[in-house]
This record gives structure tokens, sequence and C-alpha cells, in this order.
């Protein structure tokens, strides 16, 4: 049986790009399907995202009280909490503007805000009450070593790796420069001082494989299909005499956005030779745009008009890619028509996780 992933990278308020391309996802998924209620949730068997991604993909697995086999939110709730809080969410004083100019403050925004709108999304939902085994990354910055909240894990190891929700998002977003180092408790009380996960896996792709293949046992790349979302290739050129004469706080940011971008394509890179040297190439599939030229592409440009901007372009890519998009929902449609095999993390949860 294929095993089949959806991933989701970080990117800040670029979410919205990946954001849409799950919307357009979710509602072929109805179309095709015929069933008004189809979700994304039941036609991938495992999730990762990273950061941003990682908020993403808590909202599509999140389950709704009142049936909780089933999400408490759609594609377009989760894209619309970019829509609405981004602007709030990245938004600083003009004092906090001018301290942090002056590197005088370790973040440029009040995490407050972000955590009001966590606290609002997932109240006191838990790790372990997602609808489907999946990763998120985070970085634990005292260990110096990475941390990945795991559905399964939460839910076999009980309150020592159960994590509320909105905890896991706050962690996974902690970016650098951007949002201050979270500090989050486990179920049990265990202290995690977390840093976004993009410092080392902004594309979550090749960890979600890993934990895969360690699921299934004899699984092999044959047997794997991934569907990534990315956030957008930046192609933004740094000033070498800019760099080369700042004071490192203020080329922070720059630094991030290049690491972060360099891993990311390193990461798409490798999956697509993997994939090329089985004679698998169509099992691999990377959505992003190539370009973010008709954008501000800062993980904080939040304003109204670029979020505008990230809307449209969302739009413009679904449109690219609409005959890939039609025919890898028919293909979802047809193969969870015919799976019939068990999952191996079934017996971590009664829902079918």
């Amino acid at each position: 049986m294929m095993k089949k992933i959806l991933s989701i990278d970080g990117g800040g308020i670029r979410g919205i790009i990946p954001g849409m391309l799950l919307v357009a996802l979710e509602r072929r998924l109805k179309r095709i399907s015929g069933n008004p209620n189809a979700a994304i949730v039941d036609y991938f068997d495992f999730f990762a995202g990273t950061s941003t991604g990682g908020i993403l993909i808590c909202l599509l697995l999140c389950p709704d009280e009142r049936d909780p086999s089933r999400p408490k939110f759609s594609a377009q709730d989760a894209l619309d909490l970019y829509v609405a809080h981004g602007s709030d969410i990245f938004k600083a004083g003009f004092f906090r503007r001018l301290l942090a100019k002056f590197g005088l403050t370790s973040e440029r925004y009040p995490s407050a805000t972000l955590e009001l709108v966590l606290q609002t999304y997932f109240a006191d939902i838990k790790l372990s009450q997602l609808l489907k085994p999946c990763i998120v990354t985070a970085y634990n910055i005292e260990l110096r070593k990475t941390h990945f909240f795991r559905q399964q894990t939460a839910i076999v190891r009980g309150d020592s790796r159960d994590f509320y929700l909105r905890d896991v998002c706050r962690a996974t977003s902690a970016a650098p420069t951007y949002f201050s180092v979270a500090e989050i408790y486990s179920m049990s009380g265990t202290r995690y001082p977390l840093l976004d996960g993009g410092v080392f896996a902004p594309n979550p792709s090749m960890s979600a494989m890993v934990e895969v293949t360690k699921a299934f046992n004899e699984t092999k790349i044959d047997d794997i299909s991934v569907f990534s979302l990315g956030t957008g290739r930046s192609r933004k050129a740094y000033d070498y005499e800019y760099f080369k004469n700042s004071r490192a706080v203020s080329i922070g940011p720059a630094l991030i956005d290049i690491m972060m971008s360099g891993a990311a394509e390193s990461s798409d890179f490798f999956l697509q030779q993997l994939y090329k040297s089985t004679g698998k190439e169509t099992q691999y599939i990377r959505i992003e745009p190539a370009n973010l030229h008709s954008i501000r592409e800062e993980l904080d440009a939040a304003s109204h008009g670029n979020i505008q901007k990230l809307i449209a372009l969302g739009d413009r890519m679904v449109s690219e890619n609409d005959d890939l998009l039609n025919r890898m929902v028919t293909k979802l449609v047809n193969q969870k028509g015919n799976d019939h095999q068990r999952n191996p993390w079934r017996f971590l949860s009664a829902k079918g996780g």
C-alpha cells in the first residue's frame, strides 16, 4: 500500500501560499470524491510541518470537540488564520521597532499576540489528540539537539511527551530574531526551551520520510509518495558592501533567510535525486512559486497590501498547477478507495491515527 506524506515548509506570513494550495486541494477532494465532508486529513497517512507549515498541519489535524473523529478546521479556516491575524501577529510599536533597530531588544515582535491567536484556535487540545500521525519540528537550544513533536510518541509515552497544541505551534514558529525563544512545558511539567524548526529543517519532507520508513519496517521509497508544499523560492540578492559594513544585529534576519532558503532547496534537491534514481519521479511532487518578485518576501511582511499580493500569488500558482492537482486528487481518491491494509500506527489511537 502506498504511504502518502503531506509536508509543508516554514516561511512566516508566506504560509498563505501553501494555504491557498490546501484550499484548492480540499475543494477538489470534495468534488472528485463526491463527498461534501471530505477533508485533507482523510487522504494522507502522515503529515510534517515546520514553523508556519507546522501551524497549518496542526490546524488540518485538530479534532472537533463535537466529533473528535473529524477535523475542527477546514483548509479555508487554516488559511483564514493568516489573512485575519497575520498583520496583528507581526506588529511592533514604534519604540520596539526603534529598540530592535539598534539591537536593544532580542526579538522584533512581542509573542503575546501570536500566543493569543493560538490559544483562540487550539484552546486545550493536546498533541496526542491529533487525527493522524505527524511530526512538527523545533530545536532545543540548551540540549543543542533537534526536537520533533510526534503525535504517535505523545500517545505512547503519555504526559512526558505530550504538549498543548498551542505550545507546539508557538515553539515551531519561534523564528530567531523575530520571536523570543519558546519556553514550554510538557503535560508532566518538563521544561523545553525551543526555537523554530526552520533552523535545521525548513523543508521537513526528508524527516517525514525517515519517520515513515521507521514505522513501516519493510517500506522502501517505491512505496512512499510525498506532496511537498513550499512557501516560495527566494531569489533576493544581498549587497556585499551592506553585509560587510553592517552590525551583526541588523543582518540577523537576512542570515536567517539565507540559511532557511538554502536548507529547503537542499532537501528538495536530495529528494528529487532520490526519486529519480529509483525511477519514481512522479511520487515526489513539490509545489512552490519559482520566484517571489511580485511580493515582499520577508517572513514578517504582513501588511494588508502584501497579504493580498500573497493571496494573488497563491491563486496564480493554483492555476498554473491545475492539471497536476486534478491528476493528484483523482489518484488520492482512487487510492483511498483501495486502502484495505492496516495502518501500523492505528493501534496508537482509536481515532484511526
